[in-house]
């Protein structure tokens, strides 16, 4: 499993933006041909992007690609173009059925590349479990609250309470079928505090990392879904407590002055986990 704690768009037409991006510290750089992307520049975009494949080093950063969507007409040009160039993974915004899901992942011919899929529609909520289980390939889902929110009329609140049940909705299946949740952008990059705020709730809620458009929104971020030194003591605790009891055939007991069962150990070998995946 990949940390992908940041995992920032940059525009695939702007290739200063590109340049600047590979030499950043964050886990994943997806280069944008959609929404980031004019309708004009599509075309120059794409070579843009398999010239970066090609020729600049990302050192150990994911690298991805956001095609268009399948509705577009578009995505089967842009897979034609940056398949050699053999990027990690493929993002696939829009998803609303498994069909799409499958369509793609047949365009890629073999090889290991991943898909990471965007639910960004109240139908896409709805067949969250379909699409979850689509494809092998499928790598991640991805919540996207700007389109989300156009799609069913919500008015767009930075408490983002608008959008908090498509948020859990995603996350949840995601856990359901042993997948990584990325959440939804922050777009105002100025505010930091903001910025901080949601990337904290969506560490609650159970994602695994946060949509970036900003360089300046990566080390909040990472921090916000980086278990610290003192949850990794107490998970530790926890865990090295719960085999100790094991071996006199306990099952829960307590720690601490509290009850700990089989949820919180589980809990607790999760921030291991993730502590493991991100060293």
């Amino acid at each position: 499993m990949r940390a992908r704690r940041a995992l920032l768009y940059v525009p695939g037409s702007d290739w200063t933006k590109i340049e600047k991006a590979a030499g950043l510290d964050v886990d994943s750089i997806c280069l944008d041909l959609e929404d980031g992307v004019a309708a004009t520049k599509k075309a120059e975009a794409r070579e843009f992007v398999v010239r970066a494949l090609n020729e600049l080093d990302f050192g150990t950063r994911e690298k991805l690609v956001r095609i268009n969507s399948t509705d577009s007409g578009l995505e089967s040009d842009d897979l034609k173009s940056v398949l050699s160039a053999k990027p990690e993974g493929i993002v696939m915004p829009k998803v609303t059925y498994s069909g799409q899901v499958r369509s793609v992942s047949q365009e890629l011919a073999g090889g290991e590349i991943r898909l990471l899929l965007q639910i960004e529609s109240a139908l896409g909520v709805v067949n969250l479990k379909e699409i979850a289980a689509s494809d092998q390939r499928v790598d991640a889902l991805i919540f996207g609250a700007e389109d989300y929110a156009s799609d069913v009329g919500a008015k767009r609140t930075t408490k983002a309470d608008e959008v908090l049940y498509a948020r859990s909705a995603v996350v949840t299946y995601a856990a359901a079928f042993g997948l990584p949740a990325i959440d939804m952008l922050w777009t105002d990059f100025k505010d930091t505090e903001g910025l901080i705020r949601l990337a904290q709730q969506g560490a609650q809620l159970g994602y695994s990392g946060m949509q970036i458009i900003h360089p300046d929104q990566i080390a909040p971020v990472q921090q916000a879904f980086t278990p610290s030194a003192e949850e990794i003591a107490a998970a530790k605790r926890i865990v090295e407590s719960y085999e100790e009891q094991l071996k006199k055939g306990s099952g829960a007991f307590a720690l601490d002055g509290k009850m700990v069962d089989m949820p919180i150990i589980k809990a607790a070998k999760r921030v291991l986990a993730r502590a493991s995946v991100e060293k």
